[in-house]
């Protein structure tokens, strides 16, 4: 086999990869967004809005960033579909869901770490720099989480959670490192995947987080 069709066979291999993350990631979020909005009370299209904003928003300022216009989010009728089947799915059966401990945390852990794997190794297949890749792949992973709370008037995660953005950011530095020792793009995604998801559950476990101000008060 020549080099041309070598290569052929890996651009192929690594577009259904992050096709498969991508879609894999956007159900994990879609869940996410849908679980915080049954726990609001929001109705069945609150909920549905709610789980496609959460599991699109990420890849779809991913892709408009690198120039991948229309964004896949927008494009392809896949992503559409696992946002509003996983969303029907949780609103309808939010009983058996809600049995695993916490989901809105572990389904979020578990996009979180989907999408900032697929944001930097699409940044790669698009010519960016692994430094500029790893953070990419982060703003990829906190993007649906952002727009998420901010749809429920709170606060983002990312700006208070438990290593939230920094689990994001190690899982695509893991992604960058693996391309950069030539690994192959499925071992860079499952190292870079494990590695995000099992810091953010670390975290959230034994409440590790980012140094806080400590605010003091005037004296009255």
């Amino acid at each position: 086999m020549d080099d041309v069709a070598v290569r052929m066979i890996e651009g192929s291999f690594g577009q259904i990869l992050v096709l498969t993350l991508d879609i894999v990631g956007t159900f994990a979020f879609a869940v996410s967004g849908a679980s915080a909005g049954v726990k609001r009370e929001l109705d069945l299209f609150g909920v549905l809005l709610l789980s496609f904003s959460a599991a699109t928003a990420g890849g779809i300022v991913r892709d408009m960033l690198i120039g991948a216009i229309p964004p896949a989010a927008l494009s392809d009728w896949r992503y559409l579909a696992t946002a509003l089947v996983a969303g029907a799915m949780t609103f309808w059966c939010n009983p058996l869901i809600d049995r695993l401990r916490n989901p809105v945390q572990l389904f979020d852990a578990a996009g979180l770490a989907l999408f900032a794997v697929a944001g930097a190794q699409k940044a790669l297949a698009y010519g960016l720099s692994p430094m500029m890749a790893a953070l990419l792949g982060m703003l990829t992973g906190i993007g649906g989480g952002i727009v998420r709370d901010l749809l429920l008037a709170g606060v983002p995660s990312v700006l208070r959670s438990e290593l939230y953005a920094v689990a994001a950011l190690a899982g695509a530095i893991v992604v960058v490192s693996a391309d950069v020792l030539q690994l192959h793009a499925a071992v860079a995604a499952l190292l870079g995947a494990a590695s995000c998801f099992v810091l953010r559950l670390i975290a959230i476990r034994y409440r590790i987080r980012l140094p806080v101000s400590k605010a003091t008060r005037k004296p009255q």
